[in-house]
């Protein structure tokens, strides 16, 4: 099942979509400690909103070299995370650098490959793992009207397209690298969490009906569809936030 969120950017005389993809296809696991880490998108929500199974979290943040995030879309990451979820032993972040896969534009097959051959943390006592892969290219059926920004496809597996990112915070009048980091962080370790209605309850009905995982509610962050506008575009430098309905919804599966 593919999943695909699209965010409109109007730049000058172009109109860009771009978005993000969420693939639950199940992948063969033949290393049984993997196993809690190889299940489908939105399962393991609950084991990371609450402290229920797991105490702490730990993300495996692995770059391809030269395409690390900035330090100020980490931070964000971090409060966005703490202001989520319950963790009372904490929120660790691990980033290492990796060398290119020369593989791009990737499908999503390739990504669950980069991933067996580079994730090393794995769910562990009470520490439950999540892995994000900042790739040096593109999405493989990107096109010149619309472009993935991130993927979330398995329970704790993510990927960001780290070049794409860049590409588009190259255009005039275009949001920080930063904040369109944030955004896409956020926007994708949501679906992690269940948003929307993958693995986290609807309290209130608030799914899109024409785009499902995504809020109907404007300018929520699981918006399926943001339009920027010549200029400020929309949003700015500030990355948008979860609106009231989905914070009820995570809070009701044992988050914050």
């Amino acid at each position: 099942m593919q999943i695909v969120k699209l965010l409109g950017y109007l730049l000058i005389t172009s109109f860009i979509l771009v978005g993000c993809s969420d693939d639950d296809d199940n992948n063969t696991i033949t290393n049984p400690s993997q196993v809690g880490n190889k299940q489908p998108l939105g399962s393991s929500a609950n084991d990371l909103l609450s402290s229920t199974r797991f105490n702490s979290l730990t993300i495996e943040m692995v770059s391809v070299e030269g395409f690390e995030p900035t330090q100020t879309a980490i931070n964000s990451f971090r409060q966005f995370l703490e202001d989520r979820l319950f963790k009372p032993d904490g929120v660790t972040i691990n980033q290492r650098t990796v060398p290119s896969s020369n593989t791009a534009p990737f499908t999503i097959e390739e990504i669950v490959e980069i991933e067996n051959n580079t994730r090393t943390l794995f769910n562990e006592l009470d520490d439950i793992t999540v892995y994000v892969y900042f790739a040096d290219g593109s999405k493989e059926d990107d096109t010149t009207e619309q472009v993935t920004l991130g993927s979330a496809y398995l329970n704790t597996s993510m990927v960001i397209y780290e070049n794409t990112l860049r590409s588009l915070s190259n255009r005039p009048n275009s949001p920080l690298l930063s904040t369109i980091e944030t955004a896409t962080l956020n926007h994708e370790f949501s679906h992690l969490l269940g948003l929307v209605n993958i693995g986290t309850p609807l309290q209130s009905q608030h799914e899109d009906s024409e785009s499902n995982g995504h809020c109907n509610v404007p300018s929520c962050l699981m918006e399926a569809a943001i339009e920027f506008t010549s200029g400020i575009m929309g949003m700015g430098d500030i990355a948008p936030e979860l609106d009231a309905q989905c914070i009820a919804d995570l809070q009701a599966n044992g988050g914050k």
